[in-house]
């Protein structure tokens, strides 16, 4: 890249999309600084997440990790009926991590004194030449470009696009994790090699391992994590579902703990009554179980000058597909690229780079909604289908 070695990029947003942004900017020349709102490193608590290629691109192919030291692996495809028997099932490999180990993987092969915690981005102007980037101390830094990796609720997005509000799907996504250990020995030996769906009226669940707390792969020592998609109707049930035992109304996520004892016990109670054996005793058993509420979210545009939106500030997808992660890390390496191909042009390789990942998003959208409305709401939702392979450009792809 021509002129990369002068570049200066501001990434707001330190979490897996804006480190990976951060990882492949500096490695093609660019002088790369991460402003993280949080002052302490980010951790989430029970997140497991299906690795995609994209997801792994960067610690593979350039970070010298193997996938067997970030994931954990399972060998099948199972759908079980509510009496624990077999319905469906097909052999394919998947691979399983958490969030936590695959943010600690990236951030370690980052430079620590680029990545500034306690470093919240306030707001931001731009004069055709750079951006102007103002953090909450009052302070400003210059840059000729601006990546804004700042999420879900996105103040860049806030900011850029005002009229874009997250859309909500009409349901939540039930989420929790249990040590693989605690288990009994049937129950452990069912779930261990397989992502095991059951599907309910109006409703699906999928359990399946991840590493443990201190990123152990080998069974015993994982955890085993559940996803149980659940119906909310909007306004009043929401808002109390979504109101913690401290009496806060959070718009996005109750974090582990925060939950009231209404709502868990409902939980508990709903999973002996419908869920096979083995899935009942994951969920039955998780001490805190969270909630994260599913929205659609979509842009008309992701450049702008020189700044762009990347990863869920700009596409906040369902998670049937389980790419929401790779398409942000995507959103980076094609960023990169780019910028190489254009020499350093920022509002060129912007242009160019905005068309396909606008494409790419919008397609991940459609199909991630298409899955999640047959299963909350169309009754087409069947085992085996083909669509619920995960991938990011199609199903196993």
């Amino acid at each position: 890249m021509p002129r990369a070695g002068k570049l200066s990029v501001a990434i707001m947003g330190g979490s897996v999309g804006g480190l990976t942004a951060a990882l492949v900017l500096r490695d093609a020349g660019c002088d790369v600084r991460v402003f993280e709102r949080s002052a302490a490193a980010l951790q989430a608590r029970g997140a497991g997440i299906a690795a995609l290629e994209a997801t792994l691109r960067y610690l593979t192919e350039r970070g010298g990790l193997a996938t067997s030291e970030v994931c954990s692996s399972t060998g099948w495809i199972r759908f079980v009926r509510p009496d624990g028997g077999t319905e469906h099932e097909r052999p394919h490999r998947y691979l399983f991590s958490s969030w936590n180990t695959i943010y600690r993987s990236l951030l370690g092969l980052f430079d620590p004194d680029r990545y500034l915690l306690g470093a919240e981005v306030a707001g931001f102007s731009q004069d055709g030449d750079s951006v102007r980037v103002v953090l909450g101390d009052g302070t400003s830094i210059d840059a000729d470009l601006l990546v804004c990796a700042d999420g879900v609720s996105s103040l860049a997005r806030s900011q850029l696009l005002p009229e874009v509000i997250p859309a909500y799907s009409g349901y939540v996504a039930w989420r929790g994790t249990r040590p693989e250990r605690d288990l009994t020995a049937a129950t452990a030996e069912r779930l261990g090699d397989a992502i095991t769906y059951q599907v309910l009226e109006n409703s699906h669940i999928l359990v399946y391992p991840i590493p443990g707390l201190d990123g152990a792969v080998t069974p015993g020592e994982r955890l085993v994590n559940f996803v149980w998609y659940v119906n909310v109707p909007a306004g009043e049930p929401l808002e109390t579902l979504m109101t913690g035992r401290d009496g806060v109304r959070r718009t996005v996520s109750l974090p582990p703990g925060a939950a009231t004892d209404a709502a868990v016990g409902g939980l508990r109670q709903a999973a002996a009554a419908a869920l096979a054996p083995p899935v009942a005793e994951v969920v039955t058993g998780v001490a805190e179980p969270f909630v994260q509420v599913v929205y659609d979210i979509a842009v008309p545009r992701m450049a702008f000058g020189r700044a762009c939106l990347l990863g869920d500030a700009a596409f906040a997808v369902r998670p049937h597909a389980a790419a929401g992660t790779a398409k942000a890390a995507a959103d980076g390496w094609a960023l990169a690229a780019e910028l190489t191909a254009a020499g350093g042009d920022v509002p060129a390789a912007l242009a160019s780079w905005e068309r396909s990942q606008l494409a790419l998003g919008r397609a991940l959208l459609a199909r991630c909604r298409e899955i999640g409305d047959s299963s909350q709401f169309g009754g087409t939702f069947r085992p085996g289908d083909e669509r619920l392979i995960f991938g990011l450009y199609g199903p196993g792809n």
